[in-house]
């Protein structure tokens, strides 16, 4: 980490859904910077009054930013860090982007029980997180991993089961499936690089404790 590193504070957005209200509550703290929004073409946001960097990147790739220490810290939903499982220090739960890890099929194929699917396929952008659960449930299976629409696995014959995040539940109901197992809920997270929480200890923890106390506040709403 160069002396210049340790002027800033570098700090891994992902796009999508979590970004608007990440940089909604990151401003509530004093954390900005001009043209700091998702279709940015500047790969790097800087504010260099308050000496703080923003990368904004692709969802799955904020933990790799922040493990490595491309970034100082990062926020990043549950679900992709269980997935990802890189070595970085989950800060603090941020409340926001709340969903939940499931198990659904299709209605009309529904088996008596969990263990009635044993050895059968499942579609999903999350393979370690859906192989520890089955792992903990005795339960061998075979794992294809999508990229999106993971509904239509089962639609087509790709699979006899998902294991995807649910929201509201409505585009399940959509494509006749009926979620069967609950994995994990899902919020996004504070993460921080090892070796930044330490060298940067002093702003990284007053940073969680600013936005401890608006999240206690109900001001983040």
């Amino acid at each position: 980490m160069t002396s210049s590193d340790m002027e800033y504070l570098t700090i891994a957005l992902p796009k999508g859904k979590l970004f608007s209200i990440s940089a909604q509550l990151l401003a509530k703290i004093g954390y900005t910077a001009e043209n700091l929004h998702e279709k940015s073409r500047k790969l790097v946001i800087t504010n260099e009054e308050k000496k703080i960097k923003f990368i904004i990147t692709k969802t799955a790739d904020v933990p790799t930013y922040v493990e490595y220490g491309a970034a100082d810290i990062g926020i990043i939903g549950k679900d992709v860090l269980m997935e990802e499982e890189k070595d970085v220090y989950e800060l603090l739960d941020l409340k926001f982007g709340k969903c939940h890890l499931m198990m659904a099929v299709p209605k009309d194929a529904k088996r008596a029980k969990l263990t009635d699917y044993m050895h059968t396929r499942v579609a999903t952008k999350f393979p370690k997180t859906a192989e520890h659960f089955f792992n903990s449930k005795g339960m061998q299976m075979e794992f294809i991993k999508l990229n999106g629409s993971i509904e239509l696995g089962p639609i087509v014959g790709l699979s006899e089961s998902i294991v995807d995040i649910v929201e509201t539940g409505t585009t399940l109901k959509e494509n006749n499936l009926e979620e069967i197992a609950y994995i994990a809920d899902a919020t996004a997270r504070l993460i921080a690089n090892r070796v930044s929480f330490k060298m940067k200890f002093n702003r990284i923890n007053q940073m969680v404790e600013d936005l401890r106390q608006i999240l206690e506040s109900g001001e983040a709403k």
